[in-house]
Protein backbone atom coordinates (compact mmCIF):
# COMPACT_ATOMS: atom_id res chain seq x y z
CA UNK A 1 0.00 0.00 0.00
CA UNK A 2 1.30 3.46 -0.65
CA UNK A 3 0.15 7.05 -0.15
CA UNK A 4 0.43 10.65 -1.33
CA UNK A 5 -0.38 13.92 -0.06
CA UNK A 6 0.89 17.27 -1.11
CA UNK A 7 0.28 20.60 0.10
CA UNK A 8 -0.28 23.62 -2.36
CA UNK A 9 3.09 25.21 -2.72
CA UNK A 10 3.34 28.45 -1.39
CA UNK A 11 3.66 31.83 -2.60
CA UNK A 12 7.39 33.36 -2.17
CA UNK A 13 6.46 37.13 -1.92
CA UNK A 14 6.52 37.21 1.62
CA UNK A 15 7.63 35.22 4.94
CA UNK A 16 4.79 32.16 5.87
CA UNK A 17 1.77 32.80 8.57
CA UNK A 18 0.02 30.70 10.64
CA UNK A 19 -2.51 29.64 7.80
CA UNK A 20 0.44 28.10 5.60
CA UNK A 21 1.20 25.71 9.10
CA UNK A 22 -2.47 25.29 8.79
CA UNK A 23 -2.33 22.98 6.08
CA UNK A 24 1.50 22.02 6.61
CA UNK A 25 0.43 20.15 9.58
CA UNK A 26 -2.94 18.88 8.42
CA UNK A 27 -0.94 17.17 5.13
CA UNK A 28 1.27 15.58 7.93
CA UNK A 29 -1.04 14.30 10.29
CA UNK A 30 -2.21 12.36 7.33
CA UNK A 31 1.24 11.35 6.62
CA UNK A 32 2.59 10.35 9.94
CA UNK A 33 -0.82 8.06 10.42
CA UNK A 34 -0.86 6.04 7.45
CA UNK A 35 3.25 5.61 8.24
CA UNK A 36 1.93 4.60 11.29
CA UNK A 37 0.16 1.84 9.44
CA UNK A 38 2.64 0.94 7.60
CA UNK A 39 1.98 2.57 4.15
CA UNK A 40 4.47 3.87 2.34
CA UNK A 41 4.46 7.09 2.29
CA UNK A 42 5.64 10.41 0.03
CA UNK A 43 4.84 14.08 1.52
CA UNK A 44 5.48 17.15 -0.70
CA UNK A 45 5.26 20.42 -0.24
CA UNK A 46 7.42 23.40 -1.54
CA UNK A 47 7.23 27.03 -2.89
CA UNK A 48 5.81 28.61 -6.09
CA UNK A 49 8.31 31.21 -6.62
CA UNK A 50 7.46 32.70 -11.01
CA UNK A 51 4.67 34.50 -9.34
CA UNK A 52 3.98 38.36 -10.52
CA UNK A 53 3.60 39.18 -7.12
CA UNK A 54 7.04 37.54 -6.43
CA UNK A 55 8.80 39.14 -9.37
CA UNK A 56 7.54 42.77 -7.74
CA UNK A 57 8.26 42.12 -4.39
CA UNK A 58 11.87 41.31 -5.90
CA UNK A 59 11.63 44.71 -7.34
CA UNK A 60 10.51 46.56 -4.33
CA UNK A 61 13.67 45.05 -2.15
CA UNK A 62 15.74 46.02 -5.08
CA UNK A 63 17.02 42.52 -6.05
CA UNK A 64 17.02 40.17 -8.87
CA UNK A 65 13.74 37.41 -8.81
CA UNK A 66 16.08 34.84 -8.34
CA UNK A 67 17.94 36.93 -5.80
CA UNK A 68 15.14 37.83 -3.66
CA UNK A 69 13.58 33.92 -3.96
CA UNK A 70 17.05 32.34 -2.68
CA UNK A 71 16.54 34.15 -0.03
CA UNK A 72 13.10 34.34 1.02
CA UNK A 73 12.82 30.63 0.30
CA UNK A 74 14.80 29.50 3.45
CA UNK A 75 12.15 30.43 6.05
CA UNK A 76 9.91 28.72 4.04
CA UNK A 77 12.19 25.72 4.08
CA UNK A 78 12.49 26.00 7.57
CA UNK A 79 8.78 26.35 8.58
CA UNK A 80 7.82 22.16 8.19
CA UNK A 81 11.02 21.39 10.27
CA UNK A 82 9.87 23.74 12.94
CA UNK A 83 6.45 22.31 12.97
CA UNK A 84 7.64 18.98 13.68
CA UNK A 85 6.63 17.81 10.01
CA UNK A 86 8.31 15.01 8.42
CA UNK A 87 8.40 15.84 4.58
CA UNK A 88 9.90 13.64 1.88
CA UNK A 89 10.66 16.29 -1.03
CA UNK A 90 10.29 20.65 -0.41
CA UNK A 91 10.08 21.72 -3.78
CA UNK A 92 11.21 24.75 -5.56
CA UNK A 93 9.53 26.15 -8.83
CA UNK A 94 13.15 27.35 -10.06
CA UNK A 95 14.69 23.88 -9.42
CA UNK A 96 15.83 22.55 -13.24
CA UNK A 97 14.20 19.37 -12.71
CA UNK A 98 10.58 21.35 -12.62
CA UNK A 99 11.27 23.87 -15.20
CA UNK A 100 12.18 20.86 -17.32
CA UNK A 101 9.45 18.83 -16.57
CA UNK A 102 6.79 21.66 -16.74
CA UNK A 103 8.21 22.48 -20.57
CA UNK A 104 7.62 18.69 -21.32
CA UNK A 105 4.10 18.90 -19.98
CA UNK A 106 2.87 22.04 -21.39
CA UNK A 107 4.14 20.49 -25.12
CA UNK A 108 2.13 17.69 -24.88
CA UNK A 109 -1.16 19.69 -24.12
CA UNK A 110 0.21 21.82 -27.26
CA UNK A 111 1.46 18.75 -29.57
CA UNK A 112 -2.84 17.52 -28.54
CA UNK A 113 -4.18 20.50 -30.31
CA UNK A 114 -5.55 21.95 -26.72
CA UNK A 115 -3.36 25.25 -27.10
CA UNK A 116 -4.07 28.72 -29.49
CA UNK A 117 -3.35 32.01 -29.24
CA UNK A 118 -5.52 34.72 -28.95
CA UNK A 119 -5.83 37.90 -27.06
CA UNK A 120 -7.07 38.36 -23.14
CA UNK A 121 -8.47 41.39 -21.68
CA UNK A 122 -10.08 42.08 -18.49
CA UNK A 123 -9.50 42.29 -14.60
CA UNK A 124 -6.72 40.41 -12.55
CA UNK A 125 -6.00 40.05 -8.89
CA UNK A 126 -2.17 39.76 -8.65
CA UNK A 127 -2.76 38.36 -5.30
CA UNK A 128 -4.87 35.37 -6.00
CA UNK A 129 -2.39 35.55 -9.46
CA UNK A 130 -6.19 34.82 -11.16
CA UNK A 131 -8.29 36.21 -14.04
CA UNK A 132 -10.98 37.09 -12.93
CA UNK A 133 -14.53 37.30 -14.38
CA UNK A 134 -16.32 41.50 -14.22
CA UNK A 135 -19.58 39.57 -11.72
CA UNK A 136 -16.82 38.14 -9.56
CA UNK A 137 -15.92 41.40 -8.16
CA UNK A 138 -17.16 43.25 -5.35
CA UNK A 139 -16.63 46.99 -6.02
CA UNK A 140 -13.94 46.51 -8.35
CA UNK A 141 -12.24 44.60 -5.84
CA UNK A 142 -10.93 40.72 -5.52
CA UNK A 143 -13.85 39.41 -2.96
CA UNK A 144 -11.12 37.56 -1.40
CA UNK A 145 -8.08 39.99 -0.86
CA UNK A 146 -10.36 43.11 -0.90
CA UNK A 147 -7.97 44.99 -3.39
CA UNK A 148 -8.60 46.47 -6.70
CA UNK A 149 -7.99 44.25 -9.47
CA UNK A 150 -5.83 45.18 -12.58
CA UNK A 151 -6.93 45.51 -15.73
CA UNK A 152 -4.57 43.46 -17.92
CA UNK A 153 -4.62 43.04 -21.81
CA UNK A 154 -1.86 40.78 -24.19
CA UNK A 155 -1.83 38.28 -26.66
CA UNK A 156 -0.81 35.12 -25.37
CA UNK A 157 -1.96 31.43 -25.41
CA UNK A 158 -5.07 29.66 -24.20
CA UNK A 159 -6.01 25.89 -23.24
CA UNK A 160 -9.06 24.77 -24.27
CA UNK A 161 -10.61 23.76 -20.73
CA UNK A 162 -14.01 24.21 -22.56
CA UNK A 163 -13.35 20.91 -24.15
CA UNK A 164 -12.67 19.00 -20.74
CA UNK A 165 -16.44 20.23 -19.40
CA UNK A 166 -17.97 16.12 -19.39
CA UNK A 167 -15.09 14.82 -18.64
CA UNK A 168 -14.68 16.92 -15.39
CA UNK A 169 -18.40 16.75 -14.54
CA UNK A 170 -17.81 12.47 -14.49
CA UNK A 171 -14.85 13.62 -12.40
CA UNK A 172 -16.68 15.02 -9.65
CA UNK A 173 -19.73 11.24 -9.88
CA UNK A 174 -16.77 9.68 -8.85
CA UNK A 175 -15.64 11.68 -5.35
CA UNK A 176 -12.59 12.92 -6.76
CA UNK A 177 -13.07 16.29 -5.06
CA UNK A 178 -14.42 16.17 -0.98
CA UNK A 179 -16.04 16.99 1.12
CA UNK A 180 -19.19 16.69 -0.67
CA UNK A 181 -20.02 20.69 -0.13
CA UNK A 182 -16.84 21.65 -2.05
CA UNK A 183 -17.32 19.14 -4.67
CA UNK A 184 -21.35 20.28 -5.50
CA UNK A 185 -19.86 24.13 -5.64
CA UNK A 186 -16.98 22.91 -8.45
CA UNK A 187 -20.08 20.70 -10.41
CA UNK A 188 -21.83 23.97 -10.08
CA UNK A 189 -19.11 26.10 -11.62
CA UNK A 190 -18.57 23.84 -14.17
CA UNK A 191 -22.00 22.84 -14.87
CA UNK A 192 -22.83 26.35 -15.92
CA UNK A 193 -20.05 26.31 -18.83
CA UNK A 194 -16.22 26.75 -18.98
CA UNK A 195 -14.37 29.21 -20.41
CA UNK A 196 -11.11 28.52 -21.91
CA UNK A 197 -8.24 30.12 -19.92
CA UNK A 198 -4.53 31.65 -20.36
CA UNK A 199 -1.58 29.41 -20.18
CA UNK A 200 1.17 31.90 -20.79
CA UNK A 201 2.04 35.64 -20.09
CA UNK A 202 3.47 38.22 -22.39
CA UNK A 203 4.05 40.88 -19.89
CA UNK A 204 6.78 39.97 -17.78
CA UNK A 205 10.09 38.02 -18.04
CA UNK A 206 10.15 36.11 -14.69
CA UNK A 207 9.00 32.46 -15.22
CA UNK A 208 10.02 29.46 -17.21
CA UNK A 209 9.74 29.75 -21.60
CA UNK A 210 6.77 28.04 -23.42
CA UNK A 211 8.58 25.58 -25.60
CA UNK A 212 6.88 26.31 -28.94
CA UNK A 213 7.33 30.30 -27.66
CA UNK A 214 10.22 31.60 -25.65
CA UNK A 215 9.37 35.00 -25.66
CA UNK A 216 6.16 33.81 -23.36
CA UNK A 217 6.74 32.29 -20.10
CA UNK A 218 4.11 29.75 -18.55
CA UNK A 219 1.07 31.45 -16.19
CA UNK A 220 2.17 31.07 -13.01
CA UNK A 221 -0.91 28.25 -12.04
CA UNK A 222 0.44 26.28 -15.73
CA UNK A 223 3.40 25.81 -13.64
CA UNK A 224 2.83 25.23 -10.10
CA UNK A 225 0.24 22.98 -10.54
CA UNK A 226 2.57 20.60 -12.50
CA UNK A 227 4.88 20.51 -9.16
CA UNK A 228 2.39 17.42 -8.01
CA UNK A 229 4.02 15.53 -10.98
CA UNK A 230 7.17 16.93 -11.35
CA UNK A 231 8.35 16.39 -7.58
CA UNK A 232 7.96 12.68 -8.40
CA UNK A 233 10.42 12.85 -11.27
CA UNK A 234 13.73 14.47 -9.69
CA UNK A 235 12.93 13.88 -6.03
CA UNK A 236 15.02 10.90 -5.55
CA UNK A 237 17.95 11.36 -8.26
CA UNK A 238 18.07 8.94 -10.83
CA UNK A 239 14.39 7.23 -9.73
CA UNK A 240 10.97 8.06 -11.06
CA UNK A 241 8.02 7.01 -8.70
CA UNK A 242 5.27 8.66 -10.67
CA UNK A 243 4.26 4.88 -11.46
CA UNK A 244 4.39 4.03 -7.64
CA UNK A 245 2.67 7.55 -6.42
CA UNK A 246 0.75 9.21 -8.42
CA UNK A 247 -2.19 6.75 -8.31
CA UNK A 248 -2.66 7.19 -4.82
CA UNK A 249 -2.01 11.57 -5.09
CA UNK A 250 -4.17 13.45 -2.49
CA UNK A 251 -4.03 17.14 -2.93
CA UNK A 252 -4.95 19.07 0.45
CA UNK A 253 -5.69 23.03 -0.51
CA UNK A 254 -7.60 25.54 0.44
CA UNK A 255 -11.03 26.12 -0.77
CA UNK A 256 -10.06 29.66 -1.83
CA UNK A 257 -7.83 27.73 -4.54
CA UNK A 258 -10.43 24.80 -5.39
CA UNK A 259 -11.10 26.01 -9.23
CA UNK A 260 -7.29 25.78 -9.98
CA UNK A 261 -6.70 22.09 -8.61
CA UNK A 262 -10.42 20.53 -9.39
CA UNK A 263 -10.73 22.30 -12.63
CA UNK A 264 -8.20 23.39 -14.44
CA UNK A 265 -5.60 20.95 -13.40
CA UNK A 266 -7.41 17.48 -13.98
CA UNK A 267 -8.13 19.32 -17.09
CA UNK A 268 -4.43 19.95 -18.13
CA UNK A 269 -3.44 15.94 -17.16
CA UNK A 270 -6.08 14.74 -19.21
CA UNK A 271 -4.87 16.77 -22.23
CA UNK A 272 -1.12 15.66 -21.26
CA UNK A 273 -2.12 12.14 -20.97
CA UNK A 274 -1.86 11.83 -16.99
CA UNK A 275 -4.27 10.09 -14.93
CA UNK A 276 -5.92 12.43 -12.48
CA UNK A 277 -4.80 12.54 -8.56
CA UNK A 278 -6.93 10.26 -6.55
CA UNK A 279 -8.70 12.92 -4.56
CA UNK A 280 -8.54 16.54 -3.97
CA UNK A 281 -9.77 18.08 -0.30
CA UNK A 282 -10.31 21.72 0.07
CA UNK A 283 -10.38 22.97 3.39
CA UNK A 284 -12.34 26.02 4.84
CA UNK A 285 -9.88 29.44 5.87
CA UNK A 286 -8.60 29.52 9.16
CA UNK A 287 -10.40 32.73 10.28
CA UNK A 288 -9.60 35.84 12.60
CA UNK A 289 -12.49 37.97 13.82
CA UNK A 290 -14.07 36.12 11.14
CA UNK A 291 -11.76 37.50 8.32
CA UNK A 292 -8.95 35.25 6.18
CA UNK A 293 -5.86 34.93 7.62
CA UNK A 294 -3.60 36.74 4.80
CA UNK A 295 -0.32 38.77 3.96
CA UNK A 296 -2.24 40.99 2.21
CA UNK A 297 -4.74 42.06 4.48
CA UNK A 298 -2.17 42.55 7.62
CA UNK A 299 -3.81 39.91 10.00
CA UNK A 300 -0.98 37.17 9.61
CA UNK A 301 0.60 35.70 12.33
CA UNK A 302 4.20 34.59 12.26
CA UNK A 303 3.83 30.45 13.06
CA UNK A 304 7.49 30.84 14.13
CA UNK A 305 7.16 33.28 17.00
CA UNK A 306 4.09 31.14 17.95
CA UNK A 307 6.30 27.62 18.23
CA UNK A 308 8.95 29.91 20.44
CA UNK A 309 6.57 30.26 23.06
CA UNK A 310 4.47 27.37 23.43
CA UNK A 311 6.28 24.85 21.07
CA UNK A 312 5.44 22.92 17.93
CA UNK A 313 2.85 20.08 19.05
CA UNK A 314 0.90 23.09 21.02
CA UNK A 315 0.74 25.02 17.52
CA UNK A 316 0.15 21.67 15.85
CA UNK A 317 -2.61 20.73 18.66
CA UNK A 318 -4.28 23.76 18.10
CA UNK A 319 -4.47 23.69 14.45
CA UNK A 320 -6.14 20.44 14.62
CA UNK A 321 -9.11 21.14 17.24
CA UNK A 322 -9.85 24.57 17.35
CA UNK A 323 -11.59 24.64 13.68
CA UNK A 324 -13.40 21.55 12.83
CA UNK A 325 -11.04 20.86 10.16
CA UNK A 326 -12.60 20.94 6.59
CA UNK A 327 -15.05 24.14 7.84
CA UNK A 328 -14.44 28.12 8.05
CA UNK A 329 -13.68 28.58 11.01
CA UNK A 330 -13.05 31.96 13.09
CA UNK A 331 -9.83 30.89 15.77
CA UNK A 332 -8.91 33.37 18.68
CA UNK A 333 -5.13 33.29 19.26
CA UNK A 334 -5.94 33.19 23.27
CA UNK A 335 -7.43 30.07 22.61
CA UNK A 336 -4.05 28.15 22.02
CA UNK A 337 -2.91 29.24 25.63
CA UNK A 338 -5.99 28.35 26.94
CA UNK A 339 -6.03 25.05 25.20
CA UNK A 340 -2.22 24.71 26.20
CA UNK A 341 -2.91 25.33 29.92
CA UNK A 342 -6.21 23.41 30.18
CA UNK A 343 -5.70 20.46 27.28
CA UNK A 344 -2.49 19.59 27.17
CA UNK A 345 -1.05 21.24 30.19
CA UNK A 346 -4.10 19.52 32.68
CA UNK A 347 -5.41 17.01 30.60
CA UNK A 348 -2.57 14.87 29.22
CA UNK A 349 0.17 16.42 31.33
CA UNK A 350 -1.25 16.20 34.38
CA UNK A 351 -2.08 13.22 34.10
CA UNK A 352 1.38 11.63 32.71
CA UNK A 353 2.80 13.67 35.92
CA UNK A 354 0.16 12.19 38.60
CA UNK A 355 0.29 8.48 37.08
CA UNK A 356 4.42 8.07 37.26
CA UNK A 357 4.29 9.97 40.52
CA UNK A 358 1.68 7.72 41.99
CA UNK A 359 3.56 4.29 40.43
CA UNK A 360 7.36 5.80 41.75
CA UNK A 361 5.45 6.71 45.51
CA UNK A 362 3.20 3.42 45.82
CA UNK A 363 5.10 1.03 43.67
CA UNK A 364 8.71 1.72 44.15
CA UNK A 365 8.47 2.62 40.02
CA UNK A 366 7.35 -0.55 39.52
CA UNK A 367 4.63 -0.57 36.66
CA UNK A 368 2.63 -3.07 38.02
CA UNK A 369 2.04 -5.92 35.70
CA UNK A 370 -1.83 -7.39 34.89
CA UNK A 371 -4.61 -6.97 32.66
CA UNK A 372 -6.11 -3.72 31.40
CA UNK A 373 -10.04 -3.36 33.21
CA UNK A 374 -12.53 -3.90 30.12
CA UNK A 375 -13.47 0.32 30.82
CA UNK A 376 -10.12 1.23 29.93
CA UNK A 377 -9.77 -1.27 26.64
CA UNK A 378 -12.73 -1.11 25.39
CA UNK A 379 -11.57 2.80 25.03
CA UNK A 380 -8.72 2.06 23.99
CA UNK A 381 -10.46 -0.23 20.94
CA UNK A 382 -12.33 2.57 20.43
CA UNK A 383 -9.59 4.29 19.06
CA UNK A 384 -7.57 1.73 17.43
CA UNK A 385 -10.98 1.07 15.19
CA UNK A 386 -12.50 4.57 14.11
CA UNK A 387 -9.62 7.14 14.71
CA UNK A 388 -8.44 5.71 11.12
CA UNK A 389 -11.78 5.57 9.37
CA UNK A 390 -12.03 9.03 10.28
CA UNK A 391 -8.33 10.01 9.42
CA UNK A 392 -9.14 8.45 6.18
CA UNK A 393 -12.03 10.73 5.68
CA UNK A 394 -10.51 13.69 6.39
CA UNK A 395 -11.82 13.94 9.87
CA UNK A 396 -8.84 14.95 11.60
CA UNK A 397 -10.86 17.39 14.27
CA UNK A 398 -12.87 14.36 14.58
CA UNK A 399 -10.04 11.83 15.49
CA UNK A 400 -8.28 14.04 17.70
CA UNK A 401 -11.43 14.62 20.01
CA UNK A 402 -11.80 10.81 19.77
CA UNK A 403 -8.64 10.57 21.27
CA UNK A 404 -9.01 13.18 23.89
CA UNK A 405 -11.89 11.11 24.99
CA UNK A 406 -9.57 8.13 26.15
CA UNK A 407 -7.54 10.89 27.95
CA UNK A 408 -10.27 12.19 29.97
CA UNK A 409 -11.81 8.88 30.81
CA UNK A 410 -8.38 8.30 32.69
CA UNK A 411 -8.02 11.26 34.15
CA UNK A 412 -12.12 10.42 35.19
CA UNK A 413 -11.11 7.36 36.54
CA UNK A 414 -8.14 8.52 38.63
CA UNK A 415 -10.81 10.92 40.52
CA UNK A 416 -13.45 7.94 41.06
CA UNK A 417 -10.70 5.44 42.27
CA UNK A 418 -8.98 7.82 44.20
CA UNK A 419 -5.06 5.77 44.46
CA UNK A 420 -4.43 7.64 47.01
CA UNK A 421 -6.61 6.63 49.49
CA UNK A 422 -6.25 3.25 48.17
CA UNK A 423 -2.79 3.48 49.59
CA UNK A 424 -3.73 3.86 52.86
CA UNK A 425 -4.63 0.40 53.65
CA UNK A 426 -3.01 -2.66 52.57
CA UNK A 427 -6.27 -4.66 52.02
CA UNK A 428 -6.67 -2.56 49.03
CA UNK A 429 -3.37 -3.59 47.13
CA UNK A 430 -4.90 -5.47 44.28
CA UNK A 431 -6.89 -2.90 43.62
CA UNK A 432 -4.36 -0.27 43.50
CA UNK A 433 -2.37 -1.97 41.32
CA UNK A 434 -5.28 -2.76 38.73
CA UNK A 435 -5.55 1.42 38.92
CA UNK A 436 -2.14 1.87 38.24
CA UNK A 437 -1.61 -0.71 35.77
CA UNK A 438 -4.94 0.31 33.82
CA UNK A 439 -3.29 4.40 34.30
CA UNK A 440 0.02 3.21 32.73
CA UNK A 441 -1.46 1.28 29.95
CA UNK A 442 -4.32 3.43 28.87
CA UNK A 443 -1.70 6.34 28.85
CA UNK A 444 0.93 4.41 27.03
CA UNK A 445 -1.94 3.69 23.73
CA UNK A 446 -2.96 7.17 24.18
CA UNK A 447 0.94 8.28 23.45
CA UNK A 448 0.60 6.18 20.16
CA UNK A 449 -2.54 7.45 19.12
CA UNK A 450 -1.52 10.92 19.39
CA UNK A 451 1.96 10.37 17.45
CA UNK A 452 0.69 11.79 14.33
CA UNK A 453 -0.19 15.04 16.07
CA UNK A 454 2.34 15.49 18.70
CA UNK A 455 5.11 13.84 17.41
CA UNK A 456 7.19 15.76 19.81
CA UNK A 457 5.51 14.61 23.08
CA UNK A 458 4.34 11.03 22.04
CA UNK A 459 7.94 9.58 22.53
CA UNK A 460 7.59 11.88 25.45
CA UNK A 461 5.00 9.67 27.15
CA UNK A 462 6.23 6.47 26.30
CA UNK A 463 9.69 6.88 27.31
CA UNK A 464 8.29 8.29 30.82
CA UNK A 465 6.75 5.05 31.04
CA UNK A 466 10.00 2.85 30.15
CA UNK A 467 7.97 2.06 26.95
CA UNK A 468 9.28 1.53 23.71
CA UNK A 469 9.09 4.45 21.78
CA UNK A 470 7.46 2.37 18.78
CA UNK A 471 4.45 4.34 17.49
CA UNK A 472 2.81 1.58 14.84
CA UNK A 473 -0.61 1.52 14.91
CA UNK A 474 -1.45 -1.99 16.19
CA UNK A 475 0.10 -0.90 19.47
CA UNK A 476 -3.18 1.13 19.78
CA UNK A 477 -4.43 -1.70 22.08
CA UNK A 478 -4.74 -2.77 25.75
CA UNK A 479 -2.55 -5.14 27.03
CA UNK A 480 0.81 -4.14 24.96
CA UNK A 481 2.36 -2.63 28.46
CA UNK A 482 5.56 -3.73 29.37
CA UNK A 483 7.39 -4.30 32.62
CA UNK A 484 9.60 -1.35 33.69
CA UNK A 485 11.05 0.85 36.07
CA UNK A 486 9.81 4.29 36.41
CA UNK A 487 10.14 7.82 38.08
CA UNK A 488 8.39 11.06 38.47
CA UNK A 489 7.92 12.55 34.70
CA UNK A 490 9.08 16.07 34.24
CA UNK A 491 6.29 18.22 33.16
CA UNK A 492 4.69 17.74 29.42
CA UNK A 493 3.90 21.45 29.07
CA UNK A 494 5.31 23.57 31.74
CA UNK A 495 3.11 26.81 32.59
CA UNK A 496 3.96 29.94 30.31
CA UNK A 497 3.34 32.62 32.57
CA UNK A 498 3.09 35.45 30.38
CA UNK A 499 2.72 35.26 26.17
CA UNK A 500 3.31 37.92 23.97
CA UNK A 501 2.65 35.68 20.94
CA UNK A 502 -1.31 35.25 21.76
Amino acid sequence: MRFYVTTPIYYVNDRPHIGHSYTTIAADILARHQRQRGVETFFLTGVDEHATKVWRAAENAGLSAQEFVDRIAESWRALPERLNAETDFFLRTTDEGHKAFVRQFLQRIYDNGDVYEDVYSGPYCVSCEEFKNDDELVDGKCPIHLIPVEHLEEKNYFFRLSKYQDALLALYDEGFVVPEFRRNEVRSFVSSGLRDFSISRAGQPWGIPLPWDETQVAYVWADALVNYLSALTYAHPGEDLIDAFWPVAHHLVGKDIIRFHCVYWPAMLLSAGYSVPKQVFAHGWLLLDDVKISKSLGNALDPFELIETYGADAVRYWCARAVSFGQDGSASFADIAARYERELGNDLGNLLSRTTAMIAKYRAGRIPEGTTSPAIAAAIADIADRVPEQIEAFDLTGAIDRIWVLVRELNRYVTEQAPWTLAKDEANAEQLDQVLHDLADGLRAAAVAIWAYLPETSPKILEALGQPTDAAWERVAAGELEPATIAPAAPLFPRIESSGAA
